[in-house]
């Protein structure tokens, strides 16, 4: 999958393609049934298949105050698109700039003129340029007019539920620590993603020895609570981190090792001298793994129990051991 994060960056003669665009928070089940919409739409035609999208939620730039937490940072996205199939992502980033285009200049500049745009799959209440001027139906007209047709997509709904998937819904869930309820509507495990640091070492000393993840970790990290899941070790540090488009973008697959993983998320109640939220995960039946450096993801596939302060050290050790031995259950 080729990232362009410009339309200048699209090289001459691109396309012709199918363009979905969104913010693809999460790249949730909703998300997934538009691209694969979108697949199907360029296989009748030989066209290329693109998601345009952005580097932060519009909100962020509009109105910080509403801005939700993102369920999945840009590299995060960016692999979770690369796995869907397509074929290039525009990631066009959403500055004061932008927000400031006019609508009309979108069509023009991006869709047609770099994406050289044949289908443009958007849901019944996009909303785009200066002043959401941008609707479906401005689509439509410039469509008739520039050679290109839309295709608006409808909700889709959760099994048994009548509400529609929505990234809202999953950062519900996972406030509420239920995982499992989001993988639902994410049709996989959430996770958080980011390079394991130094901590307390304290893990280590109760026998539990954890892999600590840096609080710049990307994902919206679950509600406090022992979970199970899974550590993917994706390998040492790459020198872009975060802030680039990661080797997703770039087409490289980095060698993984999945380990069974016992998560815990919180202050560590039982010490009361951890000021912020943590993300650690202890390793089933590691003692020496050296993860210092590495960037990996920590998988949630089942809540275990809530938070809890413990009267002391022993029962607090007795208690993990009884943790990890559910999330062996769990995970088998």
């Amino acid at each position: 999958m080729i990232v362009f994060h410009d339309p200048a960056e699209v090289p001459a003669g691109f396309g012709p393609s199918v363009v979905a665009i969104g913010k693809f928070d999460g790249v949730h089940a909703g998300h997934r049934a538009i691209l694969e919409r979108a697949k199907a739409d360029a296989a009748r035609t030989g066209a290329a298949v693109v998601a345009v999208t952005f580097d932060r939620n519009p909100l962020a730039t509009l109105r910080p105050d509403r801005c939700p937490e993102d369920v999945s940072g840009l590299h995060q996205k960016l692999e979770l698109l690369a796995e869907t199939g397509l074929d290039a992502v525009l990631v066009l980033r959403f500055d004061a700039q932008m927000a400031a285009q006019p609508a009309e200049e979108f069509i023009e500049r991006v869709l047609v003129a770099a994406l050289n745009v044949q289908t443009i799959l958007v849901g019944r209440d996009f909303r785009f340029g200066k002043g959401g001027a941008g609707t479906p139906e401005l689509l439509e007209r410039f469509g008739q007019r520039l050679g290109f047709r839309v295709d608006l997509i409808g909700d889709v709904h959760g099994e048994a539920a009548e509400r529609r998937v929505s990234s809202t819904w999953v950062r519900e869930l996972l406030t509420a620590g239920d995982v499992a309820g989001a993988t639902m509507l994410l049709g996989r495990p959430h996770a958080v993603w980011g390079e394991v640091v130094h901590g307390l070492k304290r893990g280590r000393a109760l026998g539990f020895p954890t892999a600590n993840l840096s609080p710049q970790m990307e994902g919206f990290v679950p509600g406090d609570g022992v979970y199970a899941g899974w550590l993917v070790d994706e390998g040492p540090r790459t020198s872009g981190g975060s802030d680039d488009d990661g080797d997703a973008g770039r087409g490289i697959l980095r060698p993984r090792v999945r380990h069974p993983a016992a998560i815990s998320v919180g202050t560590n109640p039982t010490f009361d001298d951890v000021p912020v939220r943590v993300v650690e995960a202890y390793v089933l039946d590691e003692t020496d793994l050296d993860l210092y450096g590495h960037d990996v993801q920590v998988q949630f596939v089942q809540r275990v129990r809530g938070m809890v302060a413990f009267d002391g050290v022993e029962a607090l050790k007795a208690q993990m051991a009884d943790d990890v031995a559910r999330v062996r259950e769990l995970l088998a």
